[in-house]
């Protein structure tokens, strides 16, 4: 038995609750998303969202045209504020992601993504500054300078991939961003710009970008860069199946940032991990399981002692980078499915949400903190196997001694998620995989996706009680201790619930 310490060692780190990711902005338009957000906004309350396509055609920011034989540009920002008004209204700031190119102002014909994101340098970098300048200066106008001096801008999304940046043309991202940061600055000297948002396995860029930024005196305010721990895709249709590296891999690339960086100028600047996920496929069913919810607990834990935040990538599945889902379960990244089904990682970002600010103690499988009122909460899980070569146990024994003071009993509430419980995709399955459920259907998914409940009562000794958990396979568990104040009448008996008994 662990006997959790009385006193913190210091606060919690929310880092986890600092960002969390999107599809395409545009996405932010539609009714599902919106309640999606909605949901997600009063239940964890993220500080900040990012997604791509700020820029894109899909916005309908750049808008060239004729005039009288000239040859101008408006910019058109009716889309963007729909977008950003959804997201204050929801209390949620965007973390701006400059990108993609507009069609008329890109160099190339390259495209990523079902919606066709150009990702080809600007044809003209003068056009481009003025594009930035543009929707830089509108969102200080509409929002307020003090309000839009909270919202980082990170220069594209991982232009080490020929995929995300033509060739991935290290040089021609240096001067992207060297021109866009100036231009940041311009507007206002406050602003946080940063970069280079680079995927796993192109840390080498990172001692590149900081020789880079040296050399040429250019503004960072933050470095992001991504991390994932799958393998490559086994395709089949309309989904992948991947490898898994231990959820310590992502760890470690959280870490990846502040070691390569140290003795450059950069080495003191907030590290901010813009997306995260295990596969980085939008079609892997591991992002609906249970297994996910535990594999990512530790993650959660501790991934505050590495970086500034680290933003889970998505919160919906409402989500089209592959197309748009054909099925309601069908691997997508989403916390939620479409019509707001919870996952099992919801769950795992909701328990998180109700701990307290100060930390008790952290382990292998567990999390206790306290809030201000005296109530302990701990978060613990079942540990899993990322290789898939063994089943692991069906059980996992967690027991804690922790403090509860100034009373005879404690209340325990325990909220729990595995294969059986807070997991619609099992029942999904087993009313046979419908790609698009009726109302029943979706009602009971609704029913499903909640948490298994317990309510106990426990001896107190000593200021302490002792929690005895037994968790099922890749099961993660809240459980919430208070003391007890007894206010029942002194006259009442259960005994004597029917008339009987005792008199």
């Amino acid at each position: 038995m662990f006997r959790v310490p009385a006193e913190p060692s210091g606060p919690l780190s929310d880092a986890w609750r600092h960002c969390v990711g999107t599809g395409r902005i545009e996405l932010a338009l539609r009714r599902d998303h919106q309640d999606s957000l909605k949901l997600l906004q009063r239940e964890i309350g993220f500080r900040y969202i990012r997604g791509h396509g700020l820029l894109s055609d899909g916005m309908g920011v750049y808008r060239p045209y004729e005039w009288q034989g000239t040859r101008r540009v408006r910019h058109s920002f009716t889309y963007v504020d729909q977008v950003v008004d959804a997201y204050l209204e929801l209390g949620i700031r965007p973390f701006l992601e400059l990108g993609f190119m507009p069609a008329e102002l890109a160099s190339g014909e390259q495209t990523v993504f079902w919606w066709h994101g150009n990702v080809t340098p600007p044809r003209d970098i003068g056009e481009w500054a003025d594009l930035v300048r543009a929707t830089l200066t509108h969102l200080i106008d509409r929002y307020g300078l003090d309000e839009v001096r909270t919202w980082p801008v990170e220069v594209w999304n991982e232009p080490n991939l020929p995929d995300f940046w033509q060739g991935a043309d290290e040089k021609a991202y240096h001067r992207l961003y060297e021109v866009t940061a100036g231009v940041v600055k311009e507007v206002d000297a406050s602003l946080q710009v940063g970069g280079p948002a680079i995927s796993p396995g192109a840390d080498a860029w990172l001692d590149r970008f900081a020789e880079f930024a040296e050399q040429r005196d250019v503004p960072v305010d933050f470095v992001s860069k991504h991390a994932y721990t799958s393998g490559p895709a086994q395709h089949v249709p309309f989904g992948v199946h991947q490898t898994l590296e231990p959820a310590q891999h992502l760890l470690d690339q959280f870490a990846t940032p502040r070691e390569r960086l140290k003795g450059t100028r950069l080495a003191e600047l907030p590290v901010h991990i813009t997306e995260f996920n295990s596969s980085y496929r939008p079609d892997n069913p591991v992002h609906d399981t249970a297994f996910h919810a535990a594999y990512l607990a530790p993650v959660l834990a501790r991934g505050g002692d590495h970086v500034d935040s680290f933003s889970y990538w998505t919160f919906s599945d409402m989500f089209e980078e592959a197309g748009p889902p054909t099925a309601l379960f069908h691997g997508g990244f989403g916390l939620l499915t479409h019509r707001q089904v919870k996952k099992p990682t919801y769950h795992l970002y909701a328990f998180m949400a109700r701990m307290g600010p100060d930390l008790l103690t952290r382990g292998a499988d567990h999390l206790v903190t306290r809030h201000p009122d005296g109530r302990v909460t701990v978060l613990a899980w079942a540990p899993v196997d990322a290789s898939g070569q063994t089943p692991g146990p069906s059980r996992h024994r967690l027991r804690l001694s922790v403090p509860v003071r100034g009373a005879q009993e404690a209340f325990a509430r325990r909220s729990v998620v595995d294969e059986e419980h807070g997991n619609a995709r099992i029942a999904w399955q087993r009313m046979g995989s419908p790609r698009s459920p009726g109302p029943h259907q979706v009602d009971v998914l609704h029913e499903a996706a909640e948490p298994g409940r317990q309510h106990l009562r426990l001896p107190v000794e000593d200021d302490r009680a002792v929690l005895d958990l037994t968790l099922a396979r890749h099961e993660i568990t809240l459980v919430e201790v208070t003391p007890v104040v007894e206010e029942a009448p002194e006259w009442w008996d259960e005994r004597r619930l029917l008339g009987t008994g005792p008199r």
